[in-house]
């Protein structure tokens, strides 16, 4: 019995057809035939009523259809385990992060991660965090990190919460002060950024700031990045909440002023690494998620849901 055979049965059988089934896996239909008749021969029973109008399963073909479902995904499984074997020889790690935090956390991170492991070959996608979730989703990476992101096929671990801090320009009457009300807030043009990513935490917990203070933005602009809301504000074209990462140097460098929040709610972002459930992770993996541990002072018994 090969798998060939048992995927061109899954095929034929879910889609009532010799033909769609050869289209689903890209051969001919007297190919996907000869294979199902020789799953046949070997099985000693017809697993399917042939008509004009396709195919249909026989009694002994709905009692095989679970063994051969379960066989082909024991057969991926394996293949997932021998790749992550061979990645790990090969000592490679894919990753996928959200930008702000491939931007200014990831960096450090990395770089403590290669001094314990300087063979490994990092490939590193970045998009939003909905991007990452669905990167995760489809395999594409073994881990991911981004903001708050659920789905029912992913494992999400808290790492840590960023503040979003109110900056101005150091010449900006909040400057003066160093406070501002929300009330002074909703008076000032606003720069917000990640306008594109429709599971962004960002604008979540603007949102909540603003709705719980009972006032309404005057947004001025909405950019694709924190650098680009970062040079307009130090260009004195209005305010922003940026991540603390993302203006630290430019608050020591003093081209930008934060300014505190009177009575007002702190933005918090917080961040996530996410695994896919089920999934046969590579010791590379877990030597990653292991230096996360030691960072942000994690529980390691997350690390229970990673295949360990």
């Amino acid at each position: 019995m090969e798998l060939i055979q048992l995927q061109a049965f899954l095929e034929a059988a879910a889609l009532g057809s010799f033909r769609r089934a050869a289209a689903a896996l890209n051969t001919s239909q007297p190919s996907v035939s000869a294979r199902i008749h020789a799953l046949e021969d070997e099985m000693g029973v017809p697993l399917f009523h042939r008509t004009a109008r396709g195919v249909r399963l026989t009694d002994m073909g709905r009692t095989f259809l679970p063994f051969a479902s379960r066989s082909t995904e024991s057969l991926r499984r394996g293949r997932e385990v021998l790749e992550g074997v061979r990645q790990v020889s090969a000592g490679i790690l894919n990753m996928a992060t959200a930008r702000v935090i491939g931007t200014y956390v990831l960096p450090g991170i990395l770089q403590k991660f290669h001094e314990q492991h300087p063979d490994t070959n990092l490939h590193i996608k970045v998009g939003g965090s909905s991007e990452v979730l669905q990167m995760v989703l489809d395999e594409e990476v073994q881990i991911g990190l981004a903001r708050h992101m659920q789905h029912a096929d992913v494992e999400a671990v808290h790492l840590y919460d960023e503040e979003a801090v109110l900056v101005a320009h150091p010449d900006h009457p909040f400057s003066k002060h160093g406070a501002a009300t929300m009330q002074d807030v909703a008076q000032e043009p606003l720069i917000l950024y990640d306008p594109g990513d429709p599971g962004s935490s960002y604008y979540t917990f603007i949102n909540h700031v603003c709705r719980d203070a009972g006032v309404t933005p005057k947004v001025e602009m909405n950019l694709d990045s924190v650098e680009a809301a970062k040079n307009m504000v130090e260009l004195g074209l209005g305010i922003s909440f940026l991540p603390r990462s993302g203006v630290r140097q430019e608050l020591e460098r003093g081209t930008l002023s934060m300014i505190r929040l009177i009575e007002g709610q702190q933005v918090r972002l917080p961040t996530y690494v996410l695994l896919r459930r089920g999934q046969h992770y590579s010791p590379t993996v877990l030597a990653f998620l292991r230096l996360l541990t030691e960072i942000y002072d994690i529980d390691v018994s997350v690390l229970r849901g990673t295949g360990q």
